[in-house]
């Protein structure tokens, strides 16, 4: 029976490992545990200090606490120390026989030490501290299953430890990137606001200059215009992800076709197109122009990024095909081709921000691997969803739906 009950004590402290978040709370019932199963008066757990190489008090029973807090225990002439520097238990039945007691203890905190039973505290493979227990009833010497009882005991304890050090760890990890987050935010939008002035200028000049000087100068102008134009494209899509991850983005929703934007889309990247070799075409529903409330631009910019991806990872003599169609409650579009496709281990990450397949030091394609998250986010907005399919070698199809009955997006200070 007392073994049984022995059990389903260890067994109850045990489960609450999973279910407790308080470490203090958690390593109190440890301590009544350890005092109860062996038949002690009071238990107690040193943490060792390697700077001071000596052990402070880290988990008393509440009426041990304001007395003995701030006391110090050496590693040498104490029974602690013993216990930690040989990594193994330590039983004595009469504290007053043993050189290695420290009576200062029971000085400061009016309590008598007669026997004493303590555990190596492991963590990591390394003692941390030590697992006491104190005056077992009767003036008994602890048993082995008390030495058992006690190591069970301290290995929850240190499992609680390490557990409560990861919680600590991913907390800081978590608050770090937040933070690392924020500084990006903050560098994209201010940059972003800096050279939108300079380059604005740099194309209003140049553009009126292509008319003031002779045509044997317009392909330098051009090249001007051209770059400044792919300039202001990376600083328009750092601003449009950037705003409505940070919630600054508003829609700005009307009656639209999308028949209508995909059409527009296929006429504005036909040069691009045909450039690359690639074939681009639109297969769309006859008779329906695919109406729904949304706002176009952004759901014209999204399209546009996924057809000039489409376009600029296609081989020579490929497709790039856009079809759309009516759901029950949404609008499906898909853009399909049989390009260069996406390795399977990129694929999870490609609508993620400055995410890039090609390696910065071997890509052939040009790109800050803003299109797609772009195209994410103006969907999502939307309170639609968007989604890729992909084989290396072979293509890919990216699709996404718009719901006909949009919810009221939330309002915010900032326009994108």
């Amino acid at each position: 029976m007392e073994q049984t009950k022995t059990l389903e004590r260890l067994l109850e402290v045990t489960r609450n490992l999973s279910a407790t978040v308080d470490l203090d709370a958690y390593v109190q019932t440890l301590l009544s545990a350890a005092a109860e199963l062996t038949e002690s008066e009071s238990a107690s757990i040193l943490e060792y200090d390697e700077a001071t190489q000596d052990f402070h008090f880290r988990f008393v029973p509440w009426f041990h606490r304001e007395a003995i807090q701030r006391v110090r225990v050496p590693l040498t002439d104490s029974i602690a120390g013993w216990v930690f520097l040989h990594e193994k238990p330590l039983s004595i039945p009469d504290v007053k026989q043993d050189t290695r007691h420290y009576p200062k203890i029971d000085e400061l905190s009016n309590f008598t030490t007669s026997s004493l039973l303590g555990v190596p505290l492991i963590l990591h493979g390394r003692p941390v501290g030590v697992f006491e227990v104190f005056n077992k009833a009767g003036s008994a010497q602890y048993s082995e299953a008390d030495v058992l009882i006690m190591e069970t005991l301290a290995s929850l304890a240190s499992t609680a430890i390490q557990n409560s050090l990861l919680e600590q760890s991913a907390q800081a990890s978590m608050e770090g990137a937040k933070e690392l987050d924020r500084l990006k935010s903050e560098f994209i939008a201010i940059t972003s606001h800096e050279l939108r002035t300079p380059l604005g200028l740099i194309l209003g000049h140049s553009t009126f200059l292509r008319e003031l000087v002779g045509s044997e100068y317009h392909e330098q102008v051009d090249a001007i215009i051209r770059n400044a134009s792919r300039l202001k494209e990376i600083i328009e899509n750092l601003s449009r992800v950037d705003n409505y991850q940070t919630g600054g983005a508003t829609l700005h929703e009307g009656r639209a076709s999308i028949a209508r934007i995909i059409e527009d889309t296929v006429l504005s990247f036909n040069e691009m197109a045909a450039q690359a070799e690639v074939s681009l075409k639109a297969n769309l529903p006859e008779g329906d122009d695919l109406i729904v409330n949304v706002d176009a631009k952004k759901v014209s910019i999204a399209v546009s990024n996924l057809v000039k991806n489409a376009v600029m990872f296609g081989n020579p003599g490929g497709r790039v095909s856009l079809r759309a169609e009516r759901q029950p409650d949404a609008i499906k579009v898909i853009v399909e081709d049989n390009g260069i496709g996406v390795p399977a281990k990129d694929l999870p990450h490609i609508f993620e921000r400055f995410y890039q397949v090609e390696s910065h030091l071997t890509r052939k394609h040009s790109g800050m691997g803003l299109g797609l998250s772009v195209a994410k986010a103006m969907i999502e907005m939307h309170g639609g969803k968007i989604w890729a399919e992909s084989f290396e070698g072979i293509g890919s199809t990216f699709t996404f739906v718009l719901p006909i009955n949009a919810p009221e997006p939330p309002k915010q200070p900032f326009i994108v």
